[in-house]
Order: C-alpha cells, then structure tokens, then sequence
C-alpha cells in the first residue's frame, strides 16, 4: 500500500473552503485506486496566524514542513489584516525558495463547458514552465537617498545552472506531450539577462533533436496568447515572463479559480507544493461559491507528480466531464455551490469505479 503524507494549508480565505473539497476528492481517488492512501496533516499557517503570533509560520515550522511527501496549499494573503510582502515572503515564497522549489508549472487548457473571452480559443493546451527561484524576482538590490534623489535598484539574477535546469524541465516535459518548446526571451531590449537565456537555451535544445523549438519576445508570446494559443505546447520563462504568461493562460480560460499551478522540487531533498492560482479572494468568503476546481485540478498535478499519472487523467477527465455538464460555479456564469461542484466530481470518480 502506497501511503502519501500531506501537509496541508488552507491558509486564508477561500483557501478554507476549497482544500477540505479537494482533500475529499483526493480521498476518493484513493478509494478507487486500491493501492493508494494519503494522510493528510493540517498546518493553521496564516494572516490570522500572523495577527496571533507576530509571524506567518513558527520557527521550526519548515522543519515540520519537511517531513511530508508533498505540501497541498490553499491561499496565502489578505491585505486587509496583514501587508502583501510579509505575508507571502513568510510563507509562500519562504517555502518555495528554502525547499528549493525551482520550477514553476501552470498550465492553461481550455475546458469544456466553460466559455473563454476569446472567440476562437481552438482547443488550446498550454503548459508554462517558470523559472522559480531567481531572474527578476531576486532579493538582489536596494535603495538609497530620500526625496527626489530616491533611487531603488533591483537586480536580475540569471544563473546558468537555474536557466539550464527550467528549460531542461520544459524540454523532458514537451518530449512526452506535443514536442514543442517556445522559450520567452526579451534578447532585443534586455542586453544582458536574455540574449544569455537565448544562448542557454540553444545550447539545451541540441540535446533534444526531437523537440522543436521557437523563441518569442515576451511582448509578441503575451499578445500571441490571446491571439493564437493553440499553436502553443510547453513555454519556458523566466520568472516574471512565466508569471504574466500563466495568469493570461488563466485568463483565455475564462476564470482564474480553475488554474493550478505546482512549485517543483527537482532534487528530492524536499517536498514540492501544489497551490491554485486563485488566491484568497477575500470578497467571497463564506458565500459557498469559491470554485474549487483550481484547487482539484492542483491535486491533479500532486497525484503526477508522484507517479500517479494514470489516476491524474482520470481525475482531469472527471472534472472536464462536470463542467461540460454545467454544474460550475458563478465566476463561470454557473449556479452552483462550491460543494455542489465537488460532490459532482467526486460521484463521477464513483461512477468510474
């Protein structure tokens, strides 16, 4: 028998709502497969928690942390009780970089039932590989003067061994998909950061001779998102590129609460985290109608990630089944619960049984 131990954090927000549904449906995945169980381990880390203790986790709560196979996130923020940069820099990117959670993986598909802004969005199956751990979103730089002299410097940090490790990750990931590598690059602005990616990138790409290639300036790939996003297959970033890029892909879904993501450790040395992309969105807590598909679509990519690709699929298929059907929330223009949702999804796991 295959035991997973989990940590999970609700965090804040909808995260409350939207984890408990996936851990039951990650449960009756578990139920069906016969040789699988996940134990599940809740950590209060939080804003709340913040405002009682002075910070975000305790001091050995990364030590804790590491103990599990994987971390199942929530929402981390509420700028209402606690400032963005501290919460997210105590927790959620405190987690990321400490356990060294190098790549970032969002993908962006359209899924039936649901209706995206765009009018031909053509089947599109997009899967962004980010750069997680450096680029522009370093803690490199500093400002000096105050007034009119104020000066703030944030510096780019490109480190060969990082850019060859996120594309390395896109490539093996394209090879059993559609074959396809599109790296973003920004080599006619950024004199230095990018024509360096393009030459990692090139150097990568010849251990991959059957994988084809394309790159495109950010400007050009973000507008070509909107544009023509089934041309797409795996796109490989920096940081920031990767970010904006999988929030569009977000977007040409037709809603933000059904994009997942996962910061993967490649190393082994720690547990990867699986988060949704939504957020907090503090406006609807407790109105019972957080969609909790991102969420479910996130256990989704923890169930691959540890081999489980086979009850994976049949989790995607049951959630493209039940919004083909209808039965979505109202940031997709449905009428139905955040449980309404999930007990959908989860007769339908039964109904596979």
């Amino acid at each position: 028998m295959k035991k997973l131990k989990i940590a999970s954090i609700p965090g804040d927000g909808i995260g409350k709502e939207v984890v408990p549904a996936a851990i039951d449906v990650l449960h009756t995945v578990a139920e069906l497969h016969g040789g699988l169980t996940f134990e599940f381990t809740d950590f209060p880390y939080s804003c709340e928690y913040y405002l009682e203790h002075g910070v975000m986790m305790p001091e050995d709560g990364m030590k804790r942390l590491s103990d599990f196979d994987s971390i199942f996130l929530g929402a981390v923020g509420d700028a209402n009780l606690v400032p963005d940069h501290i919460s997210l820099w105590g927790l959620l990117i405190k987690i990321r970089r400490e356990f060294e959670q190098t790549i970032n993986v969002r993908p962006a598909k359209q899924l039936p039932g649901i209706q995206s802004p765009l009018v031909n969005p053509n089947d599109f199956d997009i899967m962004v590989v980010r750069e997680n751990s450096e680029g522009e979103y370093s803690s490199v730089g500093g400002r000096i003067y105050r007034g009119e002299d104020e000066i703030a410097i944030q510096n780019n940090v490109f480190s060969r061994k990082a850019t060859e490790r996120a594309m390395r990750f896109a490539f093996d990931l394209a090879s059993k998909r559609k074959g396809r590598v599109t790296s973003a690059t920004k080599s006619n602005g950024i004199v230095y950061s990018m024509p360096f990616w393009d030459e990692v990138f090139k150097d990568v790409a010849e251990s991959y001779p059957n994988v084809k290639t394309d790159q495109q300036h950010i400007d050009a790939l973000a507008a070509f998102f909107v544009t023509n996003p089934s041309r797409f297959d795996v796109v490989v970033a920096s940081n920031l590129f990767g970010d904006i890029l999988s929030d569009i892909g977000a977007g040409i879904m037709g809603s933000i609460g059904v994009a997942p993501a996962g910061n993967i450790n490649v190393n082994g040395k720690y547990p990867s985290m699986f988060e949704p992309v939504h957020g907090s969105a503090p406006d609807i807590i407790g109105k019972g109608i957080a969609n909790p598909v991102g969420q479910i679509w996130t256990a989704k990519m923890l169930l691959d990630h540890h081999g489980e690709e086979e009850m994976g699929q049949v989790l995607l298929d049951v959630i493209e089944e039940t919004t083909k059907n209808r039965i979505i929330t109202s940031d997709l223009g449905g009428s139905h619960s955040t449980q309404d949702v999930t007990n959908e999804i989860i007769n339908r796991l039964k109904a596979k049984a």
